[in-house]
């Protein structure tokens, strides 16, 4: 799950994706094996499948994986064939709702899917109802104690089109084609960051609280444990102590 503006609570999230890390490495693998199918295995030359392996190399996937992955998406061995694409739809509280996703079975995929937007009130959208409310974008996050002026200062000199300071985490933001630039570049300055994406941000935040907000992060664990989906992003703004009291 990625893109609404209170980076808290992603962390609190991503602390819960985590502990799936058997699932995790299933999604990383299927990434870097589509990336090597579109554009080649060599990581010079590709920079999705450059971006998919350096993920996995921070989920300290075995190296061994990471090469199977390479050699089955180049057909150097044989492997399944997969379909990538997105659903676009609304949550509970009219929350916008991306879900990236890549399947050997599409009808499969629509189905589990449709059923968690129908179970957590909630409908799936036709191509186009809210892509248009979200920016592909580069991101860079900062913990805190960082020093806001030394990012400032070292991600425009890089190419980065944003530097916003939130809740004590710093947000860097570029475009994609600058991303491994100015993340290669802040890393090489020993600038050390809490994660790095490119992922969906969302233009407006839509706020919700209560029940909505219980049916709406049932909705994303239950789209997030499915092993065809990638990524969900969505524009909900939940608190703090919400988030705290939902996730138990």
């Amino acid at each position: 799950m990625a893109g609404h503006s209170k980076w808290a609570n992603i962390k609190h999230r991503k602390g819960a994706q985590d502990a799936k890390r058997g699932k995790i490495f299933t999604k990383l693998i299927k990434e870097i094996t589509i990336a090597a199918k579109i554009g080649g295995g060599d990581l010079e030359a590709n920079s999705r499948l450059r971006l998919a392996v350096d993920k996995a190399k921070q989920g300290n996937m075995p190296k061994d994986n990471i090469e199977r992955a390479i050699k089955k998406g180049t057909g150097d061995l044989d492997g399944v064939i997969y379909e990538e694409g997105i659903f676009e739809g609304y949550g509970a509280g009219g929350v916008a709702v991306i879900v990236e996703f890549m399947t050997d079975n599409r009808t499969r995929t629509v189905a589990d899917v449709r059923h968690a937007f129908n179970k957590y009130g909630g409908s799936l959208g036709v191509s186009g109802s809210v892509a248009f409310m979200f920016d592909r974008k580069g991101q860079i996050v900062f913990d805190e104690g960082t020093d806001f002026d030394t990012i400032f200062e070292a991600a425009l000199e890089a190419g980065a089109e944003d530097v916003k300071e939130s809740d004590g985490f710093i947000e860097v933001l570029t475009d994609p084609t600058d991303f491994e630039n100015v993340r290669n570049t802040l890393e090489a300055q020993g600038l050390k960051f809490q994660d790095a994406e490119v992922t969906m941000i969302p233009q407006n935040m839509n706020p919700v609280e209560g029940k909505q907000a219980e049916s709406l992060m049932k909705m994303i664990d239950v789209l997030e444990d499915n092993d065809d989906v990638q990524n969900v992003h969505a524009n909900f703004d939940i608190s703090d102590e919400e988030m705290e009291r939902i996730m138990g």
